[in-house]
C-alpha cells in the first residue's frame, strides 16, 4: 500500500520504471522482502479493499461549504474504442467539456479547505447528478456546483436533509435572487477544478494501460490517498484556527 500511494507522490509517469529504478534500488532497505515487478503487479489487486478502507479514514470534515464536480477518466484513445477489451462491459462513452471519451467518471465533493469529503466512480455515461444525493448524506450547509447539477428534484431532496444545492443557471432561465455570499462562492468553484487537475497531472489517476478493473480501482484509490497527504492543498483560506477552534475571517 505504501509503494502504491508513494508512486502518485513521485515524479514518475509510469509505474514500471518507478518500481524497478527507484523502489528496487533506493527503497530496498525499507522493504527487505521486496518481490519482482511482475509479482508485485500480480499482488496489487489484493490491496484494493485495505486501500478503500484507509481512504475513508483520510476524509476531511464538513465545514458547511462544499463543492461538487466530476471529471473524466478515459481508459483509451477514442480511435481504439472499438477494439478495447479490458473494460468491455464496464466503461462507457461519456462527454465532458473537452468532448467525447471512453471510460469512467470520478465524482468528488470537497470542502473549502480542499479536503476530500465524498467520492464515487461511475461509468462515463452516468449523469453527474445521479450519485450526488448518496454522496451528500452526511453533509450540511451549502453545496455549490456548475450548471450540470441544476435539478429541482435534487435540490428538494438535498434540502430535506439539511443541505442547500446552489448552482449556476442557464442563459435561457430567468435570473434568480441570491445572497452575495452564494454568488461569491459560485465563483470559487475553481477550487475543485484545481484538485481534479492536480489528480491528473501530479498524481497519475488517469492511465490508459490498465490490465483489469481491479487494477484501475487500485490506481484511482491510491491517487486519492496520495492527494490527502499533499501538504499544501488548494484552499480558499476562509478559516483560521486557534486553540482548535476555527474562526471565519
Amino acid at each position: 500500500m505504501t509503494i502504491i500511494v508513494q508512486f502518485h507522490r513521485s515524479h514518475y509517469r509510469d509505474f514500471k520504471p518507478y518500481y524497478t529504478d527507484y523502489v528496487a534500488v533506493h527503497l530496498r532497505p525499507y522493504f527487505p522482502h521486496l518481490v519482482s515487478y511482475n509479482r508485485f503487479v500480480e499482488l496489487m489487486p489484493r490491496a484494493l479493499v485495505p486501500l478503500c478502507s484507509y481512504l475513508h479514514t483520510r476524509k476531511g470534515h464538513c465545514t458547511g461549504l462544499t463543492f461538487v464536480d466530476s471529471t473524466s477518466l478515459a481508459v483509451c484513445h477514442n480511435k481504439r474504442i472499438a477494439r478495447h477489451k479490458v473494460f468491455d462491459g464496464y466503461a462507457t462513452r461519456g462527454k465532458c467539456s473537452m468532448g467525447w471519451y471512453f471510460g469512467f467518471k470520478l465524482h468528488l465533493m470537497v470542502n473549502d479547505q480542499g479536503e476530500l469529503l465524498a467520492f464515487r466512480v461511475t461509468p462515463g455515461e452516468v449523469d453527474g447528478r445521479e450519485p450526488v444525493e448518496r454522496m451528500a448524506e452526511e453533509l450540511w450547509g451549502a453545496l455549490y456546483g456548475d450548471r450540470g447539477y441544476l435539478s429541482k428534484v435534487l435540490h428538494d431532496a438535498l434540502l430535506a436533509g439539511g443541505l442547500k444545492l446552489i448552482t449556476l443557471i442557464r442563459r435561457n432561465m430567468k435570473p434568480r435572487l441570491r445572497r452575495l455570499w452564494d454568488r461569491l462562492m459560485l465563483r470559487k468553484r475553481f477550487l475543485i477544478e484545481t484538485i481534479n487537475d492536480n489528480l491528473k497531472n501530479v498524481s497519475q489517476i488517469e492511465y490508459s494501460r490498465h490490465r483489469s478493473l481491479t487494477g484501475f480501482m487500485v490506481n484511482v484509490v491510491g491517487a486519492l490517498i496520495a492527494y490527502t497527504y499533499q501538504p499544501k492543498k488548494p484552499s480558499l483560506g476562509l478559516w483560521r484556527g486557534k486553540s482548535g477552534l476555527p474562526v471565519l475571517v
